[in-house]
């Protein structure tokens, strides 16, 4: 029986690399080195391998890699490949070791200086079928296909579970194999920075390549292309078409580093596997190698076994705590001990008790310090007797332990760790003290678990150490006999206090390593971690507030309150309480006999907003007036009353708290009061922000991101016609219009800003025919001539999703990380929310970091231009307010106009300007 064909599996080593990276939780190994991508790939590659035995499966294999960045591509061009970020830091330290891991399996590892594993593939696919062998190429990679040949060679999408035949290839290009780098070289890689011409996307390169052959014939026919735009790109960007295409030329003909012979397959022995694995300390892969954890007894092909399972998530290592270990620091003997030890460490993990907890009017209670787990204090300064009649017990001044305490917390070879460090940084800056360097556990959790689990210090206990933290309200009780800690007596409020500040400094050893291994330094170190101190001053500012202008605008809300509740009732054929959406259902659907009334699970109508606009869009004036009514009332309970209880009688400025993990996207929230919901769209709104003034001498500048969220969309989609009309500053709801109507006038226009932002929503047909007015059939064919516009958009909108569902989380362009923990679920509302969740949060979440880095950077900026008596008041979403002496308005306004515009830079350079719209006047409205 006559030998079977050859059979050459060329597994592109680059994508199973990135793709184990991404698709694991962060692993070491027992060395300590990160070892996620390296155990990921191991058991990839040993699934592979497990089709030795199939009819279909290899005689010969080989992993194929990148030796080096610099190729003939980078000599023809420059940029090429300029955009492509380093890898993850913590993804370096594994390439030599999935080198490694490859030979473990005593496969050989191929790559070659001056080639991309693109080009040895291609050059052994040529030398293979000369043979007469078949090939597959175990890869999805686009450029590859240019490799397809019917019977011949296919392509193995592991991720996928398919084959790439030549069938596969003309569904996605249109074309077949050999055509391919023709459409590639007209429709450019972003990936690559492989230019292309600009509005040439893969639909019409492939309709062109169809029509004429290939680019010379494309560019030798300009006098054919009927649209003028296209022709135009066309003829202006051939030499960019020319060059695109040597650049997505493979190379054929280079000698091979290795003969094919030498790749063949026959069984892998175990020994250098085992080795390997026990190296790693890969248990569960050494088990399965071993058969359970015996000797194998002699060589045993991998081929026949099946694949390990992939390692679950870090998962809770019960601690036991000995809270009667904590000690009392009650003299200066037992402070200094503290403090030494803390020196000597490097680090110490601290915490603030108060009286209350607004920290820019609370009173410091006491301080705990702790120094490894297990080893925390209490240092009590403010406590006092339970009541009037009880003396204060014993405790060290605190001027005594601030003056004691200061040259450590400001000491830079000391870090300090807390939880929702912000808190404690204002606590310490009204003593004089500036607290760093730091870490803030609440900002790492929030960096790496985003959308995943809360991050509350309790909560994180539970998760991490399976552990109980005391109640706050087991000390201090609830309702009216609730105590303020200040009167707690010391033994319990040591047990409470030292034991937050040692759950903290287990959680930051706990936290710290997932930085690295999960990708999340950067946007940790360079945006989250500075803004504790950024915002912390923010919170101390606060804002001066007009107490007498909201006095009078809450007088006129009640007027127009009253003469609502009038035409409501005789709307609604008598009175009755509008505020109950039980009273108001009855009366809408039963009382007035409206049509279309649904009902939820308790059996009431629904009375939301949706509910009320629909009926108010039918020209049902009761549900007009309601609305009017619910929007009036809660301006004036949320803000025009709230807002003079909430002016501090010490500073007569309103102290927003901002959270920096409220928004799992990224964004600040705010409270007491929150800033991000005043309705700056209606006249009602902005009468609001009338009431945010400045002092007297000075005024309020406003400056505000113009429509960034589109740009960054523009940059990240990679879509030529909205990064021109960026470029040029041209009216992009205009150009929308055009390209959707074929018109533009006041209503297009309107129509087209909706569609702009709607679709970076994952919204549905339906939900924009709700907003446009229009029918599902029409607002669907809205959304596909959009896409047919922009087809960059959708196949951001595809990867999007295509990532998600993967790895569980999107990250933004500085590695921010958002958890979709629903994007898999089995209830399609469920799913179906999470992924309109994940289309926006890349976006969304870039703009919120760019905004971050900016705020970090800012007060340096303006001191560097003599401006340090400028102060950085509020960020509400992409706006920032300063307070700024009058006078200075337009060197200030320069200063943060050009911050605000660079805040990329250096980390990234976007292809789109970031414009910034500022205004200043005596209140906040007058500056917007």
């Amino acid at each position: 029986m006559p030998d079977p064909q050859p059979h050459l599996y060329l597994v592109d080593g680059s994508s199973y690399i990135f793709r184990a990276y991404h698709r694991l939780p962060p692993l070491t190994n027992r060395h300590g080195q990160p070892s996620g991508a390296v155990y990921g790939y191991t058991t990839m590659l040993w699934k592979l391998a497990a089709s030795l035995n199939a009819s279909d499966g290899p005689t010969h294999m080989a992993v194929i890699l990148d030796a080096s960045e610099s190729t003939h591509r980078n000599e023809m061009y420059g940029q090429y490949k300029a955009n492509r970020p380093p890898p993850p830091e913590d993804l370096v330290p594994q390439f030599p070791l999935i080198r490694v891991a490859t030979r473990a399996f005593s496969i050989p590892c191929i790559e070659e200086n001056g080639l991309e594993a693109d080009d040895i593939i291609a050059c052994y696919v040529g030398a293979a079928r000369r043979a007469g062998w078949k090939v597959t190429i175990v890869s999805s990679d686009k450029d590859l296909m240019q490799l397809v040949e019917d019977g011949a060679v296919d392509m193995l999408d592991t991720m996928n579970d398919r084959r790439i035949g030549v069938a596969e290839v003309v569904e996605k290009f249109g074309v077949g194999p050999d055509k391919v780098g023709e459409v590639l070289a007209l429709m450019g890689d972003s990936v690559d920075n492989v230019p292309g011409v600009p509005g040439v996307g893969p639909k019409t390169a492939s309709q062109l390549i169809q029509q004429y052959g290939d680019v010379e014939s494309v560019l030798a026919n300009l006098d054919q292309i009927t649209k003028p735009k296209l022709k135009q790109n066309l003829a202006e960007h051939a030499d960019n078409a020319r060059l695109s295409r040597e650049l997505v030329r493979l190379v054929c003909d280079a000698p091979l580093p290795q003969p094919i012979e030498e790749l063949k397959l026959t069984g892998i022995p175990p020994e250098p596997l085992r080795e390997f694995l026990e190296d790693q300390g890969f248990k569960s892969l050494l088990n399965r190698l071993t058969g359970g954890g015996a000797s194998s007894g002699g060589a045993r092909p991998v081929g026949v076994m099946t694949p390990a399972a992939a390692p679950q998530p870090p998962v809770p290592e019960k601690i036991e705590v000995d809270r009667s270990a904590y000690e009392t620091v009650v003299d200066e003997d037992a402070l200094e001990r503290w403090i030494a030890e803390a020196r000597h460490k490097g680090f110490v993990a601290i915490d603030t008790e108060t009286d209350c907890i607004d920290c820019v009017v609370a009173n410091l209670a006491g301080i705990s310090l702790a120094v490894e787990p297990g080893r925390a204090c209490y240092i009590p300064v403010g406590h006092s007797g339970a009541d009037l009649l009880s003396e204060a017990p014993k405790q060290l001044a605190k001027a005594l332990v601030l003056e004691r305490l200061k040259p450590l917390l400001e000491d830079p070879s000391v870090l300090k760790i807390g939880h929702n460090l912000k808190y404690d940084w204002v606590m310490f800056a009204k003593a004089g003290i500036r607290l760093g360097p730091y870490d803030d556990t609440l900002v790492m959790s929030f960096d790496l678990d985003a959308g995943r689990s809360g991050h509350g210090l309790d909560e994180l206990a539970k998760t991490w150490f399976e552990h109980e933290c005391i109640a706050f309200k087991s000390v201090c009780g609830t309702g009216q006999k609730q105590i303020t800690f200040d009167k707690v007596p010391l033994p319990q409020a040591t047990e409470y206090a030292a034991e937050d500040a040692d759950i903290c400094l287990r959680l930051w050893q706990r936290l710290k390593p997932r930085l690295a291994a999960e990708g999340t330094t950067q946007v940790y170190e360079t945006v989250d971690r500075p803004l504790v101190a950024t915002i912390g001053g923010m919170e101390r500012e606060g804002v001066k507030v007009d107490r007498d202008y909201l006095a009078q605008l809450s007088k006129t809300f009640s007027e127009e309150i009253a003469r609502l509740e009038e035409q409501v009732y005789e709307a609604a054929c008598g009175p009755f309480t509008i505020g109950s959406p039980q009273q108001l259902g009855q009366v809408l659907f039963e009382r007035l006999g409206l049509k279309g009334g649904r009902k939820g699970k308790s059996g009431q109508y629904s009375t939301d907003v949706t509910e009320l606009e629909r009926l108010a869009g039918e020209g049902v004036e009761c549900a007009r007036l309601v609305l009017e009514w619910r929007q009036l009332t809660k301006l004036k309970n949320t803000y025009t009353d709230a807002l003079q209880a909430q002016i501090n009688p010490d500073t007569g400025r309103v102290h927003t708290s901002y959270s920096l993990s409220g928004a799992q996207t990224g964004r600040l929230s705010s409270t007491e009061p929150n800033l991000q919901n005043i309705p700056i769209r209606t006249q009602l709104g902005r009468q609001i922000r009338d009431a945010f003034v400045a002092e007297p001498g000075h005024v309020l500048i406003s400056a505000d991101y113009s429509q960034i969220e589109l740009r960054l969309a523009a940059h990240m989609a990679d879509v030529p016609q909205l990064k021109d009309a960026f470029r040029a500053g041209d009216d992009i709801h205009a150009m929308t219009a055009e390209e959707l109507f074929g018109v533009v006038d006041r209503d297009t226009r309107g129509r087209a800003k909706t569609v702009n932002f709607a679709i970076l929503y994952g919204i549905s047909s339906w939900g924009l025919a709700g907003r446009l007015g229009v029918s599902k059939d029409e607002g669907k064919v809205i959304i596909e001539r959009y896409f047919e516009r922009f087809p960059g958009i959708r196949s951001y909108i595809d990867d999007t999703l295509a990532f998600v569902r993967e790895h569980g989380f999107t990250r933004t362009l500085f590695g921010r990380k958002t958890h979709f923990p629903n994007i898999r679920s089995s209830n399609p509302n469920f799913r179906a929310g999470a992924e309109r969740a994940a289309v926006n949060a890349p976006i969304q979440g870039t703009s919120a970091d760019l905004i971050k880095r900016a705020m970090n950077r800012m007060n340096v900026a303006l001191a560097d231009e003599g401006l340090s008596d400028v102060r950085m008041l509020l960020q509400v979403h992409d706006e920032l307010l300063f307070e700024v002496p009058a006078g200075k308005e337009e060197a200030a306004a320069a200063v943060v106009r050009g911050v605000l515009a660079n805040a990329a830079a250096p980390a990234l350079e976007l292809d789109v300007p970031l414009d910034v719209e500022v205004g200043w006047g005596a209140n906040w409205g007058a500056a917007h």
